[in-house]
């Protein structure tokens, strides 16, 4: 039982199983406290009978009177337990040496046996059965407690749902969803916990807000200064050695992509899906992109369901990180199906990665330890990649190459 409403619940049944229970055994206890009351009505009864030494006949028409008033069978008896008068029909078979004051249930009624002051007995027997008193409070008790069970049932009920809901909004929010929100209902300590929740909520997507958009905007800002930096490069001609030259524009070109990368990451954070659906031939892609880089894509036209741009940022990022650390080392790109999958393969003759960098390489600003020496690489691209194919539905992962080097291969639903 792991649903706090049912806990809850539990333990109001418990609690009335026990209330009812208690009730029931003190009402038992105290009606087999009964001897004191016997001695008295002994001593009333023998205040209305005649004397010891009165006649049968007085003895037999007070018997009489008392079971038309009563409506008990009467029969009354000697100390020697001969019988003196009976009223009604005759009583179970009495032995006054065997004889006890109290009272008994029998086939034809509760029957009770009373010691008379004077030394006679009077045994008298109930001629229409009435319920017992206990069971009618037992009875009015267990009706009590069943109303009580279902009326605080709702009640539970509404309460745990406060608290799923709750929870709801909770998983929500650490799934990514910033704007999750929880209704605050009552004014208890589960609305206010829900109010401090969506207060919480709030505060925590406007600091993400912002914080994209002082990325944004410093990305933005970067490419002016960066422009200006190309110009300058531009014009410094034969100025400056040759070499020279080439470092200046990778470097602009690298900080180029790597402001590019920024922007569509906060792009990619601000919007949790898709932007656009289209059919997109994955082949054709692939092989519009691998024109960039003299590469040809091999295997055969795959048709899968998504974002065209971004599918293309995936691939030219794959290839981008294959044509860096390849060497000189050819790169291979191919499409397949599998099934109902669409796999690409980008593989390329590096030195690899190792095994237990394979998986750290996907997460934001990674870069292999032996790739750290040369600064090239931002270990944004893989981030993105991963991004874009789980936004598919699909996947991505690192592997070892037959023959050295790596071979990621990206996963995706075909259409």
């Amino acid at each position: 039982m792991n649903r706090l409403y049912l806990q809850i619940y539990a333990t109001v049944l418990l609690v009335l199983a026990v209330f009812v229970g208690a009730a029931a055994l003190t009402w038992k206890l105290a009606e087999e406290e009964t001897p004191q009351y016997l001695d008295i009505a002994a001593e009333l009864t023998g205040a209305l009978l005649p004397d010891a030494d009165a006649s049968p006949a007085e003895d037999q028409k007070t018997l009489d009177a008392l079971h038309r008033k009563l409506r008990f069978d009467l029969a009354l008896y000697r100390r020697d337990g001969m019988m003196l008068a009976m009223a009604g029909h005759a009583p179970p078979r009495f032995d006054p040496r065997r004889a006890r004051p109290g009272w008994r249930r029998s086939s034809g009624g509760p029957t009770f046996t009373l010691h008379l002051p004077d030394g006679r007995w009077l045994v008298a027997r109930q001629v229409h059965e009435r319920p017992s008193p206990i069971l009618w409070v037992l009875g009015g008790l267990i009706v009590l407690a069943l109303a009580i069970a279902l009326g605080a049932y709702p009640v539970v009920r509404r309460l745990g749902r406060r608290l799923e809901r709750l929870k709801e909004g909770v998983e929500q929010l650490g799934s990514g969803d910033l704007g999750a929100r929880v209704r605050v209902e009552g004014r208890d300590e589960v609305a206010a916990l829900a109010a401090s929740f969506n207060r919480s909520a709030q505060r925590i997507e406007e600091l993400i807000a912002a914080h994209r958009l002082l990325l944004a905007n410093c990305s933005h800002e970067l490419r002016t200064p960066l422009a200006r930096i190309g110009v300058a490069a531009s014009l410094l001609g034969e100025t400056a050695d040759k070499r020279t030259r080439e470092e200046l524009r990778r470097d602009i070109a690298e900080l180029d992509q790597l402001i590019e990368q920024i922007l569509l990451a906060s792009r990619l954070e601000a919007v949790p899906g898709l932007e656009r659906h289209e059919s997109v031939d994955l082949l054709a892609l692939a092989a519009e992109e691998g024109a960039h880089y003299e590469l040809e894509a091999e295997g055969e036209p795959v048709i899968v369901e998504g974002d065209r741009l971004l599918l293309r940022r995936l691939v030219r990022n794959l290839l981008d990180n294959a044509r860096r650390y390849a060497g000189d080392g050819p790169v291979e790109l191919s499409v397949r199906r599998a099934g109902s999958r669409a796999i690409l393969d980008v593989r390329d003759h590096g030195p690899g990665v190792a095994p237990d960098e394979r998986e750290r390489i996907f997460q934001p600003f990674y870069r292999p330890a032996a790739t750290r020496e040369t600064g090239r690489g931002s270990g944004l691209g893989l981030a993105l990649v991963r991004d874009i194919a789980g936004r598919h539905g699909g996947s991505v992962v690192c592997l070892a190459a037959d023959g050295g080097g790596s071979r990621f291969r990206v996963d995706l639903p075909a259409a």
